[in-house]
């Protein structure tokens, strides 16, 4: 199994998801993890990520973490100063629409999108709202492309385009698609040398439907323009990942690694979930496994099954812990 892993933790792309896997297999086998500086959830975003926002860093000596994954802007050259060079980098992206759509609701209280009153409105005239010079405006365009670490503002130009993808490829060594989110475990479990029960999750920081929004087909062709950059870098990754996958494991085999994964995750749920599901923030009993209600998003948490043994209720709790509580207490562990 490999075990120096990079993870650009893209927003509102199931990446939290993405990294409760991380921090679960840095915690079985006793990896250390880059954590942001007095253990914040995030390290120094939006600015470009420096090798000494991480808790423990020091220049002189060789990269010394195992796994960085929390939230930061991406520059190779500080996070090679960080990571072993054997690290694997990966990402996970999604569709622009909809992150646009989820990005409305999630950071609505952020300059661009506090005083449109619907993602519709902001769209019809966008650069009422939105002003790229403020500090927050990187949640309203191309909200990937800033991820990554390049001008969201950019002209949209083929060359530039074409800099930019070869850029990313540069850098990554794989690009998943949260549309396609268990084949994207699978192909992870197959790039890291991991076994089914590393990758296998309950979606976290998720939605309740009652706060989504459906779009007209013209609202869906505006998004898709006003993010080009995002678009561009979508549709051109989504190719490759089912290129990968035609190369490296073959459509049938993906399509019995799947079902392998989610009658896993059946079981699991079965075992550890009450009402095998998750549930609205009000019903969650256990005010530790709370997820962070931001924004006007009402994000779903799970209950655990009272009675379970010690083993059991241990690795039940670790696949709900939402991202802040697991972050913080992996912290506490390693500092």
């Amino acid at each position: 199994p490999k075990t120096n892993v990079v993870f650009l933790k893209v927003h509102k792309s199931a990446s939290s998801t993405v990294m409760n896997i991380l921090f679960r297999f840095g915690e079985m086998h006793n990896l250390t993890f880059a954590f942001p500086l007095n253990g914040g959830s995030q390290l120094f975003y939006p600015r470009h990520f420096m090798a000494k926002f991480v808790q423990g860093f020091s220049p002189g000596s060789a990269p010394q973490f195992n796994i960085l994954c929390h939230h930061m802007r991406f520059l190779h050259p500080e996070v090679q100063r960080v990571v072993p060079s054997t690290a694997v980098y990966f990402s996970i992206l999604r569709n622009p629409v909809q992150l646009m759509e989820s990005s409305f609701a999630y950071y609505k209280g952020t300059s661009s999108f506090s005083r449109a009153r619907s993602l519709e409105e902001f769209l019809r005239q966008p650069y009422r709202f939105y002003n790229p010079k403020v500090a927050d405006s990187h949640y309203a365009k191309n909200l990937m492309t800033f991820d990554f670490g390049f001008n969201p503002d950019g002209d949209v130009t083929p060359k530039r385009v074409h800099l930019m993808l070869k850029a990313i490829e540069a850098s990554f060594d794989l690009l998943l698609i949260s549309e396609y989110f268990d084949e994207s475990m699978v192909l992870l479990k197959e790039t890291l040398c991991w076994d089914l029960d590393s990758v296998v999750s309950f979606p976290l920081n998720i939605r309740d439907s009652s706060t989504r929004s459906s779009l007209s087909d013209s609202m869906v062709e505006k998004i898709k323009r006003w993010n080009r950059l995002d678009w561009e870098i979508y549709t051109h990754f989504n190719k490759t990942f089912w290129e990968r996958i035609d190369r490296d494991i073959g459509r049938e085999r993906m399509q019995q690694e799947v079902r392998a994964l989610q009658r896993r995750q059946a079981e699991l749920a079965e075992i550890c979930l009450q009402g095998r599901g998750s549930v609205a923030p009000k019903e969650i009993k256990d005010s530790s496994l709370m997820p962070l209600q931001y924004g006007n998003a009402k994000i779903l948490g799970y209950n655990i099954k009272q009675g379970l043994d010690k083993k059991t209720e241990h690795m039940c709790r670790r696949l709900v812990t939402p991202e802040l509580q697991y972050s913080s207490a992996l912290y506490k562990q390693q500092f």
